[in-house]
């Protein structure tokens, strides 16, 4: 087994509502500085041993479809490097 770690972010569709980043935008523009547009994101690393880098990746895909995003609401990225 080699050691990997993972990173997943997880950002809400184009169209869904976002009122984290809506008030961080405000508060932000309130403050003076401009901006074209402002969204949120979850950022999870892991740390996980697999076979290769291919079943490392498979194995954080599927936890992120099963617990870190919901599909109808989010889009995600992964990243798998070995350690």
């Amino acid at each position: 087994m080699t050691a990997y770690s993972a990173t997943v972010t997880v950002r809400l569709k184009e169209g869904v509502l976002d009122p984290e980043a809506e008030t961080t935008e405000r508060a932000l523009e309130r403050l003076g500085f401009e901006l074209e547009s402002l969204s949120s994101a979850d950022q999870f690393d892991i740390e996980l041993d697999a076979a290769d880098e291919e079943t490392a990746h498979e194995r954080v895909r599927e936890m992120t479809e099963r617990l870190l995003a919901n599909p109808t609401l989010h889009d995600y990225e992964v990243s798998v490097e070995q350690r």
